[in-house]
């Protein structure tokens, strides 16, 4: 699991970044299962679940870049091993 705060960053900020990393050829970035994007007081946060750390660190390669472009500083996101996943009403333990 990897988390991310972006402090100070719109919605609309958001949206370009998205629209930048499809337009280098990541619509659908490889190895992320899911991602969420979510307004806060302070900005945005964004929480993904990726196959494994080396692919969401491949796409890094990609997306720092993109937010550097933004204006938005390199934030550390936090990475995370996961213990389970709930889904659906299944639970799964992660190994």
């Amino acid at each position: 699991m990897v988390q991310f705060d972006f402090p100070d960053m719109k919605a609309k900020e958001y949206d370009q970044v998205w629209q930048d990393l499809r337009n280098a050829g990541h619509a659908n970035p490889k190895g992320l299962i899911h991602h969420v994007g979510a307004p806060t007081e302070k900005g945005m946060k964004v929480v993904d679940i990726w196959e494994s750390a080396e692919k969401f660190n491949e796409f890094g390669k990609t997306l720092m870049p993109i937010l550097t472009k933004q204006g938005f500083k390199a934030t550390e996101p936090v990475v995370l091993p996961i213990y389970t996943v709930y889904d659906g009403g299944k639970s799964v333990l992660a190994s």
